[in-house]
């Protein structure tokens, strides 16, 4: 089987990510990385949270903590927010590891060496009260377009247009509000982008083919713009240093590499940081160097990110002139937004995702938003929505279907399988309709069309209710006890396979499912067509249970319970 390595973007550290950034890169992820693993291929899959850069430090001030001790507390916060979600990442790490500051330098280096790094004078604002210079970040004032008033040196909030720091009205230092400001010149270390642009455009056209026309888009419309050098140092106390054998003038400044610079090499060091917890049995290298025909290497992502990933990590690959592996697949997605407008947590608007595993279990906002993902377009998140697709596929289709078939079974039959007659013609049947749709679920999988898997997969589930309505064992049983028996018993294999199969998208749901069947020896990781066919997996004789409510049905107390608490919807 193939090995297969897998990034999702690193969530950054400020904060308890929304719903957006949960389906926008770490849940797909995660849904992929389960079904490859269930049909055995050797799966890394690595995250990270984004320690460094100037939101960091500034999030820290506001808490009154050291940068350092915030960081950490703010990454098992959101780790913990994960786990709840039941990402099963191989391995989630700190940007701020050892092992990401050494690839870092060791990349900066060669970059060197290799002539792509040149370092700068450049312009820039400077606070005296505050003794240092002021990277974009910490420089706040009026938007000159909007007028907005609390717009940062970077882009507007409000009117989201890229900014100079000099271009705001009444500027201040965000540190510590001083307008006493000057430019003074300093020194930089520019990444020479332009001469690496040929390289880039014959890279990225080699993917044309095979990459989503989202991926491709946003990467030729930068590389049509031409790649300009870009600063990759800051003036900042949190982040990797520039190494001192290198550049020592700007390691006595204190200059550290911009946060774009270090956070794609992550990937590496995260990997690194995991191999480096049991190195006896993990190879780290094994996974990055000198591996571009063993490893498919599978990024997924926000749009926004997909020219750092798509341009600007791969020219860095490219000049650091060693064979460190490069993206195959990059799955981007557009936004998700709360009845039309962006998420914000200042306004209070949307789910974030610790809210949303305080009102629901991780399943329901799996399903939901995978079988809603923003593939093709932007997509909308509305309570309206997400309770009918709840109460619809979940709780009806799949959980009502679960219920009633177990219920009904010990009601009748006892606490084991009932064994019934021989399978007929509707048996059959359905087997080949099992089997055909299970091969179209895989196939959406592989394709990584996450929600024409999802409704290959709610047609699986379907698939089973019409199965029950046509044999209708309530009536059968009144004239043909064996038959009923025998569609119960086939209803029965049913929800083993959907435990099986569903296990992506809703695992803790899965699990429950599998486990109602007291099978002695059940290692199934996925299910064959002929297995599909047969639904024989749970024979007759079999103990069972009938779990709690699958999925509960939500309320039109809860639709308005959720709409008031969480606002927002006059976007």
């Amino acid at each position: 089987m193939a090995r297969h390595l897998i990034t999702s973007a690193l969530p950054y550290i400020n904060g308890i990510k929304h719903l957006g950034n949960m389906v926008g890169s770490m849940l797909p992820a995660d849904v992929y990385s389960r079904y490859l693993r269930q049909r055995g291929h050797d799966v890394l899959y690595i995250c990270a949270t984004d320690e460094h850069g100037t939101p960091a430090e500034l999030a820290a001030k506001e808490q009154g903590l050291p940068v350092d001790e915030f960081c950490a507390q703010a990454h098992d916060a959101q780790k913990a927010v994960y786990d709840g979600f039941a990402l099963a990442f191989d391995y989630f790490g700190r940007s701020s590891s050892p092992e990401n500051r050494e690839i870092t330098q060791h990349f900066a280096r060669r970059l060197n060496e290799n002539g792509f790094i040149e370092e700068r004078a450049i312009r820039q604002v400077y606070s005296p009260v505050d003794g240092r210079f002021l990277p974009d970040r910490y420089v706040e004032g009026t938007c000159p377009h909007c007028g907005y008033d609390k717009a940062r040196g970077d882009q507007c909030e409000n009117c989201t247009r890229v900014l100079d720091p000099t271009d705001l009205i009444n500027p201040r230092s965000a540190i510590s509000g001083s307008t006493d400001l000057e430019i003074r010149e300093t020194k930089h270390l520019f990444l020479l982008q332009s001469k690496l642009e040929n390289e880039v455009r014959e890279w990225v056209a080699k993917h044309d083919k095979d990459w989503p026309q989202l991926a491709s888009s946003i990467a030729h419309k930068w590389l049509t713009e031409g790649l300009h050098d870009r600063a990759i140092t800051r003036d900042l106390d949190w982040g990797v240093p520039v190494p001192a054998d290198t550049w020592p003038e700007l390691a006595a400044e204190g200059k550290v590499f911009y946060v774009w610079f270090d956070a794609p090499i992550e990937y590496i060091g995260a990997t690194k940081e995991w191999s480096d917890q049991d190195p006896s049995t993990r190879d780290w290298k094994s996974w990055w160097y000198d591996v571009d025909t063993d490893v498919r290497y599978t990024e997924f992502m926000a749009k926004d990110n997909v020219p750092f990933h798509t341009v600007m990590f791969p020219a860095t690959e490219l000049g650091v002139r060693e064979p460190w592996k490069k993206v195959d697949y990059v799955k981007a997605f557009n936004w998700l937004t709360y009845y039309g407008g962006k998420f914000s947590t200042s306004q209070k608007r949307g789910v974030f995702t610790d809210q949303a595993l305080d009102i629901l279990p991780a399943d329901y906002w799996r399903y939901f938003l995978i079988a809603n993902a923003p593939e093709s377009d932007d997509s909308s998140f509305t309570w309206e929505h997400f309770t009918a697709t709840v109460n619809k596929d979940l709780a009806d289709t799949l959980g009502n279907f679960v219920n009633r078939v177990l219920s009904f079974s010990r009601k009748r039959f006892g606490d084991d399988v009932p064994a019934g007659g021989e399978p007929g013609e509707a048996e059959a049947k359905l087997g080949e309709q099992i089997a055909e749709l299970l091969a179209e679920y895989e196939a959406q999988m592989e394709a990584l069309q996450f929600r024409k898997a999802a409704a290959a997969l709610r047609a699986l589930w379907s698939a089973g209710n019409s199965y029950l309505e046509e044999k209708a064992p309530w009536l059968e049983i009144k004239t043909n006890k064996d038959g009923a028996a025998l569609t119960l018993r086939t209803a029965m294999n049913l929800i083993h396979l959907y435990s099986v199969v569903s296990e992506p998208f809703i695992p803790a749901t899965a699990k429950t499912m599998r486990e109602a069947f007291a099978l002695t020896e059940d290692t199934a990781t996925w299910v064959t067509a002929d297995e599909a066919r047969a639904l024989t997996a749970v024979p007759a004789g079999t103990p069972f249970t009938v779990p709690p409510v699958l999925f509960a049905k939500l309320t039109d107390e809860d639709l308005e319970t959720y709409k008031e608490r969480f606002g927002g919807t006059d976007a």
